[in-house]
This record gives C-alpha cells, sequence and structure tokens, in this order.
C-alpha cells in the first residue's frame, strides 16, 4: 500500500506541475503496473451506479430557505426553474422572458453550471427575448447519466429532452424556431447539434467554441490520464477528483501562445478574475453570486461532476481530428443554402446563412489565428468572427455585450 501511495502521489503531483514532462515509457508502465496491482483494490467498473445523482437529492433535502439562500449556487438561481425527469436522470432546466419573444437556447461550458451564462440570459430577457438554460449532464442541479459517454449523441439527446419539457413550442410550426448560443464546451455541442437539425433554428452563435482545438494544443500529461484501458476508471477518477478538488479555481496565469493545455486549464480557463468575478451580476435574486464559487462548490458537492468531466474531455466535441467532420457538415449545409434561390425561407434552416463566432483575444484555449484559419476553412467561409479584449472567460464578464451582439442578430 506504500508503494501505492507513493505511485498516486507520483503521478497526481507530476500532473499538477505543468513544466514536468514523463517520458511516455515511463508513465505507460506505471500505468500498466496499477492496472494489474490494483485492480482488485478499486473494483474495476463493476456495481457501477447508472446515475449519479445532482445536489438538488444529496444536498438540498432537509436545507432552509435561509441555508439555500446561503449556498454558492441556491437552488432558485435563476427564474422559472424546473427539473425535468428523463430515462438519463434529471435534467435541471431555467425558462423566462416573454412567451412571443425571440427564442435563445443557451449552452454552457464544461466546467460550469449554466449560471455563468445568467449574465447572458438577463439581459437578454431586458431586450424582450425568450430564454432557456440548463445544466449539462454531471453540473449544477442535473443528474449524471455515468453507464453512457458524455458525446455529441448524449448531448444531441439533452437539448432535445430540454425543448420537449417547455410549456410552449420551440420547435414546432408558428415557433419561429430559435437561436442557439453555445459556449466552450457548449459551443462544441451547439455546432454539432446545428449540423443535425439546422432546420430547427434561427441562428448560430458559438461563444469561444471548443470543437476545433487541435491535437498538438493538449499535453501528453492529459493524453494519457484520459485514455482509456491505461488504468482502473476508479483509480483514474481519483486522480482527476483529486486535482480537480486541489484547485486553486481561480483564473490561470498568461501562458504563452504555444503552451500545451492541460485538463487543469479547462477547468479554470472558464473562471474569470476574482476582481471580475467580485462585479458580474450573474443572478439578479442572488446578485452575489459568483462562477469561482459556484464551481468549487459543484467540484466538492456533485457526485458526478469528476466522472461528467472525465467523459466530457475524453468523448465530448473538444477535438479537431473528432469533430472536423462535424463542422464541414454544417459549413456544407451553409454552402448549399447560400447558393440556393431565394425560395422558401422558412423550410431552410438557419436564415442567416453564417455562424456568428465571438472570442477572446487573450484566450488560451481558442488560439486566434489558428481557430479563425481552420474555423474559416471547415465551414467554407461561411463563418462571421467578432473578438473582445478578454479570455475564455468573456461571457460571464462581458455579457451585455455578448447580449447586445446576438439581440442585433435577432
Amino acid at each position: 500500500m506504500a508503494l501505492f501511495h507513493q505511485t498516486v502521489d507520483f503521478l497526481s503531483d507530476s500532473w499538477a506541475n505543468q513544466r514536468t514532462q514523463l517520458p511516455l515509457l515511463a508513465i505507460t508502465g506505471a500505468s500498466f503496473t496499477l492496472g494489474i496491482l490494483l485492480q482488485s483494490l478499486f473494483g474495476g467498473d463493476r456495481h457501477k451506479e447508472t446515475v449519479l445523482v445532482s445536489p438538488r437529492s444529496t444536498v438540498l433535502p432537509g436545507l432552509s430557505e435561509a441555508e439555500n439562500r446561503k449556498l454558492p449556487l441556491p437552488n432558485d438561481v435563476l427564474p422559472g426553474a424546473r427539473d425535468v425527469a428523463t430515462p438519463y436522470g434529471s435534467i435541471r432546466v431555467y425558462e423566462w422572458g416573454p412567451e412571443d419573444g425571440p427564442k435563445v437556447l443557451l449552452v454552457h461550458g464544461i466546467t460550469t453550471p449554466c449560471i455563468a451564462l445568467g449574465g447572458v440570459a438577463h439581459a437578454l430577457v431586458d431586450r424582450g427575448c425568450r430564454v432557456m438554460l440548463f445544466d449539462l449532464f454531471g453540473r449544477g442541479y442535473s443528474d449524471c447519466p455515468s453507464d453512457l459517454p458524455q458525446d455529441d449523441r448524449l448531448f444531441a439527446t439533452q437539448i432535445m429532452l430540454v425543448l420537449a419539457s417547455s410549456p410552449i413550442s420551440w420547435t414546432g410550426a408558428g415557433s419561429g424556431k430559435f437561436c442557439l448560443v453555445g459556449y466552450s464546451l457548449g459551443g462544441g455541442i451547439a455546432a454539432s447539434f446545428a449540423s443535425f437539425f439546422p432546420q430547427l433554428l434561427s441562428s448560430l452563435v458559438l461563444l469561444a467554441p471548443s470543437g476545433l482545438v487541435r491535437d498538438s494544443q493538449i499535453s501528453l500529461q492529459s493524453r494519457l490520464l484520459y485514455s482509456r484501458g491505461l488504468m482502473p476508471e476508479s483509480l483514474l477518477g481519483f486522480l482527476v477528483g483529486r486535482r480537480l478538488r486541489a484547485g486553486p479555481l481561480v483564473a490561470p496565469k498568461s501562458k504563452n501562445k504555444h503552451d500545451q493545455l492541460s485538463a487543469a486549464d479547462a477547468l479554470t480557463e472558464e473562471l474569470p478574475s476574482q476582481s471580475a468575478a467580485e462585479v458580474q451580476v450573474l443572478s439578479r435574486e442572488y446578485p452575489h453570486i459568483n462562477v469561482p464559487s459556484a464551481v468549487a462548490w459543484q467540484v466538492n458537492s456533485h457526485p458526478g461532476f469528476v466522472h461528467a468531466f472525465m467523459s466530457s474531455m475524453r468523448y465530448g466535441p473538444i477535438l479537431a481530428q473528432r469533430q472536423w467532420g462535424t463542422w464541414a457538415r454544417l459549413g456544407e449545409h451553409l454552402s448549399a443554402q447560400n447558393s440556393m434561390s431565394s425560395g422558401n425561407q422558412s423550410e431552410k434552416g438557419l436564415p442567416s446563412d453564417k455562424v456568428h463566432i465571438l472570442c477572446g483575444n487573450n484566450d488560451a484555449i481558442i488560439i486566434k489565428d489558428e481557430f479563425v484559419s481552420d474555423a474559416t476553412t471547415v465551414l467554407g467561409g461561411n463563418a462571421v468572427f467578432k473578438f473582445y479584449e478578454a479570455g475564455h472567460e468573456f461571457p460571464s464578464t462581458k455579457y451585455e455585450e455578448v447580449a447586445a451582439y446576438i439581440w442585433k442578430l435577432l
């Protein structure tokens, strides 16, 4: 057992230290040894729960209203909260605004619950929109199906379930269609969804989207730790959970343009600086709520978060090598649509004929020069770009500017 603890500490500390580059052979050998010696100790994946319930079931029961209000993520943090029962577990949805206003569905990132887009949502409602947000599986107050990969299929299904839960029509005849807005991982999810269901959308807005991250940007250590089969999943979950809970859950230091990214970067890049967190208003009911504290609470309180984070890193729409074909399908649809005669606009889907992509100039994950080149190529030139003087976290700090852009598009 002493050898076990030493090996775990060695792997975990080496991952946390981004300047340490361990040889592939050494990590693979250690992982293989752990897989043989510790499989029985960790029990593999047998008897795994199929649904890891959210803090809605593990934290909220028994809390008083006063105690709920003190939570870093109160149960009613946004208006129009509802919990939708599905075969995949319960999904937390928020929906409010004029029923006859332009409809906007917002999809958040890999780390944050949907409160990160609360500022954008409130600003859109102020302008007359009907908005809907939801917590992705394993985040916020949504359960986590632990026996399914968090990939395009699961995310598209979740979006459809969320849309179907609304008391008003978001997709039927006369619904006016809806604008789909995705941030970070949510941007990759939105691009994938749009490539399959463009006829449902009035427009597509991607905020610092994943999906075209080059494989060369990902560090060797993260590739190994998220590679399936090198060590028992339960051990991998222990290592990743330990790293995520170790923090620090603050915005990272500036990175050089060509520094490789680790899972820790994915965790922290969605978080604003402390000064920005202090001035952002994401919840009108709870003005003190901010992204860093909500994420820290989620990491420690949601039994499904570590699994969701790992599975999204492994299977989600993040890397270009997995998602190029998906984005190309979207680009081909737009090119074909642009070549059509005026025809019946209501049958086309994405009437704006462009994907609107908003990013930060100082984003350490979405590298401006690389991303613009890749997105322009794969979308066949059917993209419009706008950049803000900010990092990856800009939707939670520049929400008025983002909302103004979306409203002008609508």
